[in-house]
């Protein structure tokens, strides 16, 4: 089954609704989604019910997915699910509380931008940024700086202003990938870190993570070099972990135009390692 099994919505930091996702899907051949929102799982039935409402639903299989953002020592963790109850308590508790840390992490920095930067932004100018109970974040931030002219571009934004040295940048106290992996793991979801080349204490970091649930590695990611798949794939085998992968898309390319959402090579193999993973869970 050709797969992306890592898409970014307008419910995070995704430029593209749930239903234009699918339909983008569609036409580029893809047959199994994941929709796998920063800290939340609401682009799920938003898809779901497009697909079904336009009797395209043997056209694609759309997967539940999340990408929790955490945080280890100074490190930025991202973890994939797949498959999890979204009804579990300790599950609904996480998002919840990544919810919470996302808006007040927002508040102070708009706080601070104004104290020390003289930059007014307003919570709904980011808001609005997102649909509707989706996650704020980093890049709305930025994009609103921008949109008040306190710079002249959404990359000088970033560099001034949202990085952990600025004066105005504040820390989101978010979910550690220890807890992020177990409570995922005991929803009956499928745990996997996402594009591991981005940490350099990888190896060391998916061994202590395998103690708490992880059941698998992103070795397909747009970011990473066919030498860098090779070695991530052989860790996983060497671990008993699966290999996942897609294009963590967010935006079309627009330096070429190119929309690449599907178009990072994942075998079709991969899918049904997934599929095997979710049923080994669920009968242990």
């Amino acid at each position: 089954m050709k797969s992306d099994l890592h898409i970014h919505t307008l419910y995070s930091d995704g430029v593209f609704s749930p239903e234009k996702i699918v339909d983008t899907a569609i036409d580029v051949g893809l047959q199994v989604i994941a929709l796998t929102d920063h800290d939340n799982v609401l682009s799920y039935p938003v898809a779901k019910e497009y697909l079904k409402k336009n009797n395209r639903e043997n056209k694609l299989e759309i997967i539940r997915g999340i990408e929790v953002n955490t945080l280890y020592k100074n490190y930025e963790v991202h973890i994939l699910g797949y498959f999890m109850d979204v009804e579990n308590s300790d599950f609904q508790n996480m998002l919840k509380n990544q919810q919470q840390a996302r808006v007040k992490q927002t508040k102070e920095i708009i706080s601070l931008l104004s104290k020390k930067e003289g930059i007014k932004i307003k919570f709904d100018d980011i808001k609005k940024q997102v649909a509707e109970g989706g996650s704020i974040g980093r890049p709305h931030i930025a994009k609103a700086i921008t949109n008040v002219g306190g710079t002249s571009n959404v990359m000088e934004a970033y560099s001034k202003y949202i990085h952990d040295d600025s004066p105005v940048y504040v820390q989101r106290k978010t979910v550690s990938p220890q807890d992020a992996v177990e409570v995922i793991y005991d929803a009956g979801g499928i745990p996997v870190i996402a594009h591991p080349h981005d940490i350099d204490i990888a190896e060391k970091l998916i061994k202590e993570l395998m103690q708490y649930g992880l059941r698998g590695i992103e070795a397909y990611h747009r970011k990473h070099s066919p030498a860098c798949v090779e070695y991530f794939s052989s860790m996983a085998e060497e671990l008993g972990l699966i290999v996942t992968g897609g294009s963590d898309f967010h935006c079309p390319n627009i330096m070429n135009g190119q929309i690449i959402l599907g178009k990072n090579f994942v075998p079709e193999w991969v899918y049904d390692k997934l599929i095997e993973e979710k049923k080994r869970i669920d009968m242990a």
